[in-house]
């Protein structure tokens, strides 16, 4: 049973209230705020065969982050408050009624906030957009293909077209995707890799050889010591507060490195143990350095540093001596270059005392097994790549890579993103990827490099790109500079997204524009030969199954294969020898494929079928091996060049609300931050307030300044008096994207510069709440 269109209440800022923020996370309103909304959006029913199966063996698995599911038996309960809101925001019964394209032009959606958007329920029938139109109007599949179909038979050149690709697309979908793309002729192939972990890829590939982690489950709950950069797990990944507990229960050690004190990087009570319902919970971080932003690579190298004076002071005590000789290289060249490195510049980069870091170098070598893992407050720094080098420059000095309990661990953050990247959405796969690809499908793929999510904004801009397809996501809401993106997006001949639900990029639209709705992860498969499961590949390198349990919210949807393979069809003919049907019909049909394209998936469909599913191959982790041009690990020399913050200006970063998944927008609360009602708000240290003559409440305009001149502008944002590091402060994203110019991306990775935006700020001037000089919308979330 359905319910179309129910009303929704925009927020009214002005209705926003402020509390203090949380000293623990989970607990017991983690079990109310996971199944309150589950409980009145889907019923008990619903609720109970969704969630009950979510990350289990024959169930699905979660859409929201790619953390990794236990190793061996799992609790009935395998799922955080986060991923539960991300079930329910899915599977929800409400869908769009057939009247309500008529009832609500595009320039009126283009006015409603995210949240708006999102509630309006389930897409359940192909819309179109005709030139000039200001409204969709519903389309049957086979008119909605060939409108598709022929647009791209149309173009000069398959290069004026680009394909995007968000992390919940399943392997099996992923790998027609690319193969449907590179039989168009085009590696234009844009992910949302390019925007959150393209720096991890980049330093990992050129330093060890692979971009992915090189732990396994067992290791975080095995290492000694754990060093959290970047990252605030009780938000982004909760179930990652399950593994640290299990660390500090066997003995482990954690210090936390970020500029804010999150709750889940402090305290953690566990609602499915007694002492996390009654009890104190455990604490987590034994150690919690607030560095000021952009400052980890300061702090890394001063670590190590600090490593390589010890072994000075007692040779052969400290280094890995035997691991460096078999293994590395560059120990030389990195001693040489940190033996110039400036205290006083170190601490005045971090913000730290000497002390604090001293504290943790002793951590760090009197750890036997340790594990340094981050996310994108590390990735979205100017010198992300140059700083998470300097992650694994530490890890190799006491050989802490390819052994139990210790490794590099990069947190993807969305559910497949990493699969995804696997299967061959990438701009740049190698060649012997597209070898194996075209002797498969009997077709020459193209060679030339594709562009990148910043580099398809410049491509619509210019009118180089003028086909847009986006399997999943919300581009425009994920991408930097809010306004030059949307800007370019409205430059396309066509746009094309394949959604479940409604969001912001469906509103910023060229000449013509469709959207395909599609399955659900939660939905049952029905196809010709029988219900079908998909695969995924989460954080640590493991590939499991994942299969629906609820039946579709309607019927005629199709599934996300069953859409690339109709398009790919219509589009190619038999331009590659791949069969369509066959691939929509049956997915072992791509698996086999999968199995004889991609490297470490031989036997694809027998692996995927084993209990656990499977664990790809990795070098690093498995037996000290490195695919760089050398064989060996390369420790390498790093440029520091700390952000200089003019006096009366601030560093500020992007992060999420604790009701938000990516560009997903739950509610308008942050309870961990103590925020209710409200999102546009600038956390700033009180002693920085009341040093730029300020004071908690007070509405202020947050301006960016940059080198191109243009200004940018969050205006009427209320100031939260917040325990930010100094000098620093924050805004949610996706609003605060509108500060984060283009052109300003990470060197090396072209990702965008999310926690790094010089600001001031100033009284409130006249102006919509959450508006900017040159960005026409309001409350419009829209980030990565």
């Amino acid at each position: 049973m359905t319910r179309s269109n129910p009303p929704v209440e925009e927020a009214d800022e002005n209705d926003l209230e402020v509390g203090e923020p949380k000293a623990w996370a989970a607990g017991l309103p983690g079990v109310y705020h996971s199944m309150q909304p589950a409980l009145k959006h889907m019923g008990a029913e619903r609720s109970a065969r969704t969630l009950l199966r979510m990350n289990q063996k024959q169930g699905f698995d979660c859409m929201s982050c790619a953390w990794p599911d236990p190793s061996g038996e799992r609790s009935t309960f395998e799922y955080c408050e986060n991923g539960a809101k991300a079930v329910t925001w899915e599977a929800t019964p409400v869908t769009v009624a057939s009247e309500f394209w008529a009832e609500h032009p595009i320039s009126e959606l283009r006015e409603r906030s995210e949240y708006w958007l999102g509630m309006q329920g389930r897409l359940t029938e192909p819309v179109y957009k005709a030139p000039g139109e200001d409204h969709y109007q519903p389309v049957s599949w086979d008119k909605a293909l060939t409108l598709i179909s022929e647009k791209l038979k149309s173009l000069a050149s398959p290069n004026e077209a680009a394909f995007y690709t968000s992390g919940r697309a399943s392997n099996e979908a992923a790998f027609i995707y690319q193969l449907f793309i590179r039989g168009f002729g085009t590696n234009n192939l844009p992910d949302c890799s390019n925007m959150c972990h393209e720096s991890s890829g980049v330093a990992m590939g050129e330093t060890i050889g692979i971009g992915k982690a090189t732990v396994a489950y067992n290791d975080y709950l095995e290492c000694d010591l754990m060093i959290v950069i970047g990252q605030n797990p009780g938000t982004n990944h909760p179930r990652m507060l399950s593994a640290m507990e299990k660390q500090k229960e066997n003995g482990g050690q954690i210090v936390a490195i970020n500029p804010l004190p999150e709750a889940g990087l402090r305290r953690f009570k566990n609602p499915q143990k007694p002492k996390g319902v009654l009890g104190r919970g455990t604490d987590l971080a034994d150690q919690f350095l607030q560095i000021r932003a952009g400052g980890d690579m300061a702090l890394l190298q001063a670590i190590s540093k600090r490593v390589l004076e010890a072994e000075d002071q007692n040779p052969g005590s400290v280094l890995d001596h035997d691991f460096i000789a078999q293994h590395c290289e560059g120990l030389d060249t990195l001693r040489a270059h940190l033996a110039h490195l400036d205290e006083q510049t170190v601490l005045e980069a971090t913000g730290l005392r000497s002390d604090a870091i001293d504290e943790l170098a002793d951590r760090y070598i009197n750890a036997e097994k340790v594990i340094i893992t981050w996310a994108m407050g590390v990735t979205q720094q100017k010198n992300g790549v140059g700083t998470i080098k300097e992650i694994i420059n530490l890890l190799l000095l006491r050989g802490n890579i390819g052994r139990p309990g210790a490794g590099a661990s990069p947190i993807r953050g969305h559910s497949n993103v990493q699969g995804d990247r696997t299967m061959g959405v990438w701009e740049q796969m190698p060649p012997s990827f597209l070898d194996a690809l075209g002797k498969e499908f009997s077709f020459e793929p193209p060679r030339d490099h594709g562009v990148d999510s910043v580099a398809a904004v410049r491509g619509m801009r210019d009118g180089e790109i003028k086909f847009f397809l986006s399997l999943g996501g919300n581009f425009a809401g994920a991408m930097s500079d809010t306004a030059a993106t949307e800007a370019a997006m409205q430059n396309l001949e066509m746009n094309v997204q394949i959604s479940t639900k409604l969001n912001r990029s469906h509103t910023v639209l060229g000449e013509e524009a469709l959207i395909l709705p599609t399955l659900g992860r939660t939905e049952v498969d029905h196809r010709a030969t029988g219900p079908q499961f998909v695969s995924v590949e989460d954080t640590v390198c493991a590939v499991h199954s994942s299969q629906g349990t609820v039946e579709p919210v309607a019927p005629g949807l199709l599934s996300e294969v069953a859409i690339i393979s109709r398009l790919a069809h219509a589009t190619l003919g038999d331009r590659v020898a791949a069969d369509w049907q066959g691939f929509e019909d049956d997915y072992d049909r791509i698996r086999d494929h999968i199995s004889h394209v991609v490297p470490g998936c031989e036997n694809y469909n027998r692996r995927i079928r084993e209990k656990d599913g499977f664990l790809l191959a990795n070098g690093p982790r498995d037996s000290r091996t490195f695919n760089t041009p050398s064989g060996r690990a390369m420790m390498t020399a790093n440029e520091l060049d700390p952000m200089q913050c003019p006096p009366g200006r601030l560093i500020l970063q992007t992060l999420r609300s604790h009701d938000q998944f990516n560009t997903t927008i739950y509610g308008y609360n942050d309870r961990y931050r103590g925020i209710k009602k409200g999102r546009h708000v600038v956390f700033v240290n009180p002693e920085d307030l009341a040093q730029l003559g300020f004071s908690d409440g007070d509405l202020l305009d947050v301006h960016g300044e940059y080198e191109d001149g243009k200004d940018r502008v969050l205006r009427s944002f209320r100031a939260v008096s917040y325990p930010t590091a100094r000098g620093c402060a924050a805004v949610y994203y996706p609003e605060g994207n509108v500060l984060v110019p283009l052109d300003d991306t990470v060197q090396g990775s072209n990702t965008p510069v999310s926690k790094g935006v010089i600001i001031r700020l100033e009284p409130a001037a006249d102006g919509p709440s959450g508006g900017s000089e040159e960005n026409s919308q309001r409350n419009m979330p829209a980030a990565v």
